[in-house]
């Protein structure tokens, strides 16, 4: 399998589908935080996309083709104005759960080997006991990866909710480095390792060599926390009729064993928070202001590219030099100057770190039990119900 895709990587970047040169160019650092050191991205290639925007384009019917950028039609497509070419993609077929799926690569990879596993079907994305056996059989084939799926709802969900699919890839994340904080016991589930992982964003590890048990642990947190609340901590499975519970799961091999990170998300809105109770809250829109998808969830930030020249404005607004700093960051740099001393030789180290913390925040806020007193106890009351 490592051969195996060895060789369609370093392809795919001859014939200069990965766009090599472009990902270069990106900002990338790691800033430490009370939940390890976090990668930061800055995409200098792609652009900030309103989650309201996101959330409309799910439903939105299409006849032009291919049917969207995710689409196995797009395999050797020449382009049109306004629609990139893609003659020298080429996808992989692989057969899951007994459908015919596709292997490729992003061409604007956010991390080593950016793999994309996207079914041949148009079908919209959804969070079910198909997806985790799914996502168990991609690293049962190629254990040298990752996989997991974004969320299948607005506000929580990726930017491609039209398309089901997956992304892996050959990379280590910092939530996957995170230690698990407690143990906890499933009924029914002696041969699977449970536990609540140290993570901003509520994390259930399930750890196993029977795949089998994992994917029925996995479905039935899953599905239980679909129908789940708890209003003391402003959770609700339902308003109105509408769902708004479901999982971002990640697959991975751990030497022998199979592990799968299952995180919980909830997409409500509020008057107080009408982009999403769980979702970046106003006062870090500043920095990202986007949904928190699946890369994000495991601890590495793709941040928008405004911030290269909006965060050199900034380190001028602490050194007292002329600027032409956006009003948004007024607040968020009026602290960092009362809180540091800055000098022309540690601004930028200070700005990065400072904006390391403001991703942990933005983690927290997407979490839905907090890392309080009652936030863990409202965790355990989830764990408790399963049966």
């Amino acid at each position: 399998p490592e051969e195996a895709t060895d060789y369609f990587y370093d392809l795919s970047r001859k014939n200069d589908y990965i766009k090599t040169r472009a990902i270069a160019k990106n900002i990338v650092f790691d800033a430490p935080t009370d939940f390890g050191d976090l990668e930061i991205t800055i995409n200098l290639s792609k652009p900030e996309k309103d989650p309201k925007a996101i959330a409309a384009a799910r439903n939105q019917k299409t006849n032009t083709y291919p049917l969207s950028q995710l689409a196995i039609e797009n395999e050797g497509y020449l382009g049109r104005l306004g629609y990139p070419a893609r003659s020298n993609h080429r996808v992989i077929r692989m057969t899951l759960g007994g459908e015919p799926w596709g292997f490729q690569y992003s061409p604007y990879a956010y991390f080593s080997e950016h793999a994309i596993f996207l079914l041949a079907a148009h079908r919209p994305m959804a969070i079910t006991q198909r997806t985790f056996t799914n996502l168990l059989e991609i690293v049962h084939t190629f254990p040298h990866y990752f996989v997991g799926s974004n969320a299948d709802l607005p506000i929580v969900g990726g930017s491609m909710l039209a398309q089901d699919h997956y992304q892996g890839g050959r990379h280590q994340f910092p939530m996957m480095k995170a230690p698990v904080a407690r143990k906890v016991t499933l009924p029914g589930f002696d041969d699977v390792d449970a536990g609540i992982v140290k993570w901003p964003m509520s994390t259930i590890r399930l750890t196993g060599d029977t795949p089998d048990s994992l994917i029925n642990a996995a479905n039935l947190i899953a599905e239980s926390w679909k129908q789940y609340s708890d209003e003391t901590v402003d959770v609700r499975a339902y308003t109105d009729g509408e769902r708004h519970h479901t999982v971002t799961p990640i697959a991975y091999r751990k030497g022998d064993k199979f592990v799968l990170d299952i995180v919980l998300r909830d997409n409500q809105t509020s008057k107080q928070y009408p982009d999403g109770i769980f979702h970046p809250h106003q006062d870090v829109q500043h920095i990202k202001k986007e949904n928190i998808g699946l890369i994000e969830v495991m601890g590495r930030a793709i941040l928008p590219a405004r911030l290269k020249t909006e965060m050199q404005d900034v380190k001028k607004y602490v050194l007292d030099q002329p600027n032409e700093m956006k009003d948004y960051h007024k607040a968020w740099a009026d602290d960092l100057k009362a809180k540091n001393d800055f000098t022309a030789d540690n601004a930028d180290q200070l700005i990065d770190q400072a904006i390391g913390k403001v991703f942990a925040r933005v983690l927290q806020d997407a979490g839905v039990f907090k890392q309080t007193a009652d936030g863990e106890a409202a965790f355990d009351r989830f764990i408790g119900q399963l049966k």
